[in-house]
């Protein structure tokens, strides 16, 4: 095996071992780049037909183009898609014009989410995170219980030695997975590569532009790039010294507050 079959089966074990454990499972699907690879590697997992819903939190801020990929994939697998809004935020006029995007973030979100698991009971969630997006995410298990308030204690994770995995949620309200914590932002073009992902049109440059990370419009700048396909954008990540998540809002908040974000439950 080369280290995207490693990386792969690894993946695969941990989503099989997730619907073993919990009936009541969910995916996030963002429409990025990585959850879209996690909706990918889940469909393999289960043979091109999920057992368990795709979740999307739309804070309807999104791109115009990541309405028309998620609906056009959502039919074209078949997908039991779940779209989940935060309403009575919306209604009271949260939104990324009027407010930081610490406060968006958790109001159009996470709580959107905490909304959604309450109202379908999931016991657990698939999530597309990276241990190299950013530094707080570093602190992360494949299986991270969250309490029944819907936070998540990063100085009290479980610990998770030659892959045997802690996923009993006796003790917490609901457990976040995440398959694709050991892969690299490079491995995950590469794989794209290998297995011909379909991928928002938004990664590709036009006019000297990309963007490097999807969320909502008003805070996710595209950088500068002549990358077009996807071998460019893997030969051009062989080389960046920026950070992938450079254009994105919160991530500039302090570390402080990102790592607070996340301990109130942020994907």
């Amino acid at each position: 095996m080369d280290h995207l079959d490693i990386l792969e089966n690894k993946s695969i074990h941990i989503i099989r071992e997730a619907y073993k454990q919990f009936h009541q499972l969910g995916l996030l699907w963002s429409i990025g780049k990585d959850s879209t690879t996690l909706l990918w590697l889940c469909r393999k997992a289960f043979f091109g037909n999920l057992p368990f819903p795709v979740i999307h939190i739309d804070t309807t801020f999104k791109f115009p183009e990541m309405y028309t990929f998620r609906d056009h994939w959502a039919k074209e697998w078949k997908l039991n898609l779940i779209i989940s809004k935060n309403q009575e935020a919306l209604d009271r006029g949260i939104g990324y014009a009027t407010h930081d995007a610490i406060t968006c973030c958790d109001e159009l979100k996470t709580k959107a989410l905490k909304q959604l698991i309450a109202q379908k009971k999931f016991k657990a969630i698939l999530v597309g995170i990276r241990r190299d997006e950013h530094g707080i995410r570093a602190k992360e298990r494949v299986f991270s219980p969250r309490s029944e308030n819907f936070t998540w204690n990063y100085k009290n994770q479980p610990t998770e030695l030659w892959d045997q995995y802690n996923s009993s949620a006796e003790s917490s309200d609901h457990m976040r997975i995440h398959p694709l914590l050991h892969w690299t932002e490079l491995d995950i073009w590469e794989y794209i590569k290998r297995e011909n992902i379909p991928i928002n049109e938004l990664y590709f440059a036009k006019n000297g532009k990309r963007y490097r990370s999807l969320g909502c419009m008003p805070i996710t700048k595209p950088i500068d790039s002549t990358a077009t396909t996807v071998d460019a954008i893997i030969a051009e990540l062989k080389t960046t010294k920026t950070a992938e998540r450079a254009g994105r809002s919160q991530d500039k908040e302090t570390a402080y507050a990102m790592q607070k974000l996340r301990s109130l439950g942020y994907m």
